[in-house]
């Protein structure tokens, strides 16, 4: 993200988003029932005066649904993700934010961030896979995070597709080794203070 004025902490919403100056956006839709999933859409309107938007999913042109994960994987990545976005947004003088069920607007630059981490993990079953692929996410530098996604979503970008660069990020993220000790420094008692509000 570019550096930011201070006036924007007050306008912006979710994660870092501020509809004055972009209608471009991600979208977290985080469901209320334990055994749903979660969408991320990445869109390119907002509906002013809308507490809740309209996600119309025939309407590519404005909303484009770019992962489905199961709410157990995204309870696993959340709070990693927002503890790096809360720390990169209060730098440039952004409110925090945390994770609600509902809709949750994020910036367009993270937005690609957590997509390209999400679609690493989208056909995770073993749950020993999630701190591996946050410990290679996070050795990433955004501008880095940011290339993977315009690559990516290029080519196999729509929701269902599992091939081509889609499949390289799943190797670069869940086959790249790391160890035990770079698992270990995953910042746990950070983590545990970020309130999750949208569990049971």
């Amino acid at each position: 993200m570019s550096k930011s004025k201070k006036k924007d902490a007050a306008t912006s919403i979710g994660f870092g988003y501020v509809p004055s100056e972009t209608q471009h956006h991600f979208m977290v839709v985080i469901p209320q029932g334990k055994n749903e999933t979660v969408k991320v859409y990445e869109r390119f309107i907002w509906q002013e005066g809308k507490e809740v938007q309209d996600i119309d999913e025939n309407s590519p042109l404005h909303n484009q649904l770019k992962v489905i994960v199961p709410k157990w994987l995204w309870q696993r990545v959340a709070p990693y993700v927002a503890q790096e976005f809360n720390f990169r947004l209060e730098k440039e003088g952004f409110k925090k934010s945390k994770w609600k069920v509902g809709q949750n607007p994020v910036h367009r630059l993270l937005g690609k961030e957590l997509v390209v981490l999400l679609w690493a993990l989208e056909d995770c079953t073993d749950d020993s896979q999630v701190p591996v692929a946050i410990v290679n996410w996070q050795g990433l530098r955004p501008e880095e995070r940011w290339w993977l996604y315009g690559v990516t979503n290029a080519a196999t970008g729509r929701v269902n597709d599992r091939k081509g660069w889609r499949m390289a990020l799943k190797y670069a993220l869940l086959d790249n080794p790391v160890s035990q000790k770079q698992i270990k420094q995953l910042d746990f008692e950070s983590i545990k203070e970020q309130k999750v509000i949208y569990e049971e």
